[in-house]
């Protein structure tokens, strides 16, 4: 854990947030603020800055992540589909830098994003 991390902060249940899910290795919490009726966020325990900062040790994680997402669009109660996102990077806004999916439904999506 990163001591000036927002992230970090929430998963260590320093800073409040209302969290859906919680397990040893991630913590999935609700965005504040919302792109879509379900908007919620799932971070790894495990400190890491962006994509281009993963190590082979963290393989396994990030599978882990992946593995999850269609338990907590279930948990989330998202229906007839949902979009996955992972901004990476200064130009892709990526404003807190701890790697993190977004995970959001329960509204029609355009194409492309952004």
């Amino acid at each position: 854990m990163a001591e000036d991390c927002l992230f970090c902060g929430i998963a260590n249940h320093e800073i409040p947030s209302e969290i859906i899910y919680e397990d040893d290795q991630i913590c999935v919490y609700k965005d504040i603020a919302p792109q879509a009726p379900v908007h919620v966020l799932m971070i790894p325990k495990k400190h890491i800055e962006s994509l281009d900062t993963v190590t082979e040790e963290d393989r396994d994680l990030l599978g882990y992540m992946l593995f999850k997402v269609k338990d907590i669009v279930k948990l989330a109660g998202i229906e007839n589909g949902y979009r996955v996102v992972s901004n990476n990077g200064e130009n892709a806004q990526q404003t807190v830098k701890h790697i993190h999916l977004h995970i959001l439904g329960n509204r029609k999506f355009s194409w492309p994003p952004g």
